[in-house]
């Protein structure tokens, strides 16, 4: 009951407003800029079922989204949406309500087994007809919640670990997802589709994944929140891996109050995932609860200035929302430090080299007995065979040094893992939160979204995904302003399941400041 309860006291209380505008596209789409609390009120009310809301959004993707002039952020539209939409429709009318997510389409990153009539494929040919049997334990979780999957999402393939040179959000499968506030603009990865899914009101929530920065930096270029939970809050069973040490699923909204909905409802204590059974990590399965405007009044935030000094936009966007947090209540800390990063050297690349190895072989070891691909060395014999399709632009130097590396045992591994974990966790996020007595640290989390360059790829400067990445801690990026129409993300991250703190730090920022604005789908920037 206390879930229930809390889902509609936010339903009273929460004023939370929707933004429309037009785009060279659609005129009017009713839905867009809707939050949860707003879907559900339609659907109480009966202006909309859940049938209908999904059969919007399926509407708006064949508008903006397909075609050769399109977003390209969906891969592939799930066949039985509908169908289980209906079912759903049955179980609100008959009274039972599963929670604040029953009937919301939400759209899920391609690199997340479904074990139904969809694909999986991390956005490689090479997967195509894997068939995979079961639902990933957080897929399983987000049906059970009353979510409609009404899709999957284009990403970069492989979820950028295949090549250095790689063009965020191509895939051999999907092709180039573009950036809806200038489609010639990047969305930047891994979880690109994800981003812009949600960005441009293709669904209610979505779903991304990341190893480093794969859903701060796609969050961030697409102007929503990006939750990064905590490795071990939600199950990385089913999921394409690179890392068992760094992946983590995690919500991708236009609102903090959207993403912490989503995040509380697929928390949960997995067997086949040993990073889920921290004592520590199933502590609230309702992260609403923590919706606080005033949740910035007294917080003590440590400024990481590191990745500023890189463009003078970012830096004017970063500086007005220090002033807006401390508008707020909030005490800075300003020029914290954040560990020796220079001392890590190629540790964490070597770290993921050695994990991809070993999950990808053991994931591609669980298909289907006749699926022909079995472990990565398969896998690069098929890209060159396809390269045609799958190389065209860039090539697959990351899993070619990937397989000249040895198991989880080697020394050189083992070295890399204390390293990692050393510079980003004990002389890193730990040192500075204890030091100046911390409820979390911020800094910019992203460029202004760069020009799609296939030839010569990804050209970003600004970053601060690296630490809580490599430490499994969470962060939060939220809206912060605009450079020349183009969207400027803030994070804010902190220890191990500081996940609460951080929702109410981000929450009554974005109340504060109110820096989302709706893309337009301009074909390109318009300078001056």
């Amino acid at each position: 009951m206390k879930k229930v309860f809390s889902f509609y006291v936010l339903l009273v209380l929460l004023n939370l407003s929707c933004v429309t505008s037009e785009n060279q596209h659609s005129e009017s789409f009713p839905l867009e800029e809707k939050t949860i609390i707003e879907l559900q009120q339609l659907m109480s009310d009966g202006t909309y079922s859940a049938v209908e809301l999904c059969q919007l959004y399926i509407d708006r993707i064949k508008a903006v989204d397909q075609g050769e002039d399109g977003l390209h952020s969906v891969l592939e539209l799930n066949p039985d949406a509908l169908t289980i939409a209906a079912a759903l429709d049955l179980e609100r009318k008959a009274g039972q309500l599963r929670g604040p997510l029953h009937g919301i389409p939400v759209m899920i990153k391609d690199n997340i087994n479904t074990g139904d009539q969809m694909e999986t494929s991390a956005g490689s040919l090479a997967l195509l007809g894997s068939e995979v049997q079961e639902d990933a334990y957080i897929v399983a979780k987000l049906r059970e919640a009353g979510a409609v999957l009404l899709g999957k999402t284009n990403l970069s393939e492989w979820a950028n670990f295949r090549s250095e040179r790689s063009s965020s959000g191509w895939s051999g499968r999907g092709r180039q997802t573009r950036n809806p506030y200038a489609m010639d603009r990047s969305p930047c990865g891994s979880s690109s589709g994800s981003g812009v899914a949600a960005s441009a009101n293709l669904c209610a929530l979505a779903i991304g994944t990341e190893t480093n920065g794969s859903i701060v930096c796609p969050s961030s270029l697409n102007g929503v929140v990006g939750i990064k939970p905590t490795v071990g809050l939600w199950s990385r069973t089913g999921i394409i891996p690179i890392s068992k040490t760094q992946d983590t699923a995690g919500p991708m909204a236009r609102t903090v109050a959207d993403a912490a909905t989503l995040l509380g409802a697929l928390v949960g204590v997995d067997s086949n995932d040993v990073a889920t059974q921290d004592t520590a990590a199933v502590v609230y399965q309702d992260y609403t609860q923590f919706l606080d405007v005033k949740g910035l009044q007294g917080k003590r935030i440590g400024i990481f200035r590191g990745p500023m000094g890189q463009h003078e936009g970012v830096d004017a966007v970063m500086e007005q929302s220090f002033l807006a947090m401390k508008a707020a209540g909030a005490i800075l800390i300003d020029s914290i430090a954040l560990g020796e990063m220079h001392y890590l050297g190629n540790a964490e690349y070597e770290l993921l080299l050695y994990e991809f190895k070993d999950g990808l072989n053991a994931y591609l070891g669980g298909l289907k007995p006749d699926f022909p691909y079995k472990n990565l060395e398969d896998l690069i014999v098929y890209n060159r065979v396809n390269k045609d399709q799958e190389m065209p632009y860039f090539q697959q130097e990351i899993f070619e040094l990937a397989q000249t590396k040895g198991d989880l045992n080697d020394e050189t591994y083992q070295e890399a893992l204390a390293l990692c974990q050393k510079i980003s966790r004990v002389e890193g996020i730990d040192l500075a939160i204890s030091t100046h007595q911390l409820d979390a640290i911020v800094a910019p989390s992203g460029d202004p979204a760069w020009v799609i360059d296939q030839v010569n790829g990804d050209n970003y400067r600004i970053s601060s995904s690296s630490m809580p990445a490599m430490a499994g801690y969470p962060s939060i990026t939220v809206p912060a302003g605009e450079v020349h129409g183009l969207p400027i993300g803030i994070s804010f991250f902190s220890t191990a399941y500081k996940e609460a703190d951080l929702i109410a730090i981000a929450y009554a920022f974005e109340q504060q400041t109110k820096a989302r604005i709706v893309p337009q789908l301009l074909a390109t920037l318009p300078l001056p």
